[in-house]
């Protein structure tokens, strides 16, 4: 078994960021219904914010693990 070199475990990592990402993105737009229930306005404008935040930041992730070679094949299969 060989040592991961850096590069491996940023792959991983950013795989890892992207699914972390997405499960949050899904956290905040079930949220976000609550807030609009609530007539949180201000928190409603807030999270939208925070959510096309997260979008653009999925963007750039998915590009840093294009830049890597893409996912490693074995990431999706051990999911927590």
């Amino acid at each position: 078994m060989t040592e991961k070199s850096d590069i491996e475990k940023l792959r991983i990592l950013v795989a890892h960021w992207i699914d972390h990402n997405h499960s949050h993105e899904a956290e905040m737009t079930k949220w976000l219904t609550v807030a609009k229930d609530a007539g949180q306005g201000n928190t409603v404008a807030c999270l939208e914010e925070a959510i096309a935040g997260m979008k653009q930041t999925d963007g750039a992730l998915d590009r840093a693990l294009e830049t890597l070679g893409g996912p490693l094949e074995d990431h999706h299969h051990h999911h927590h």
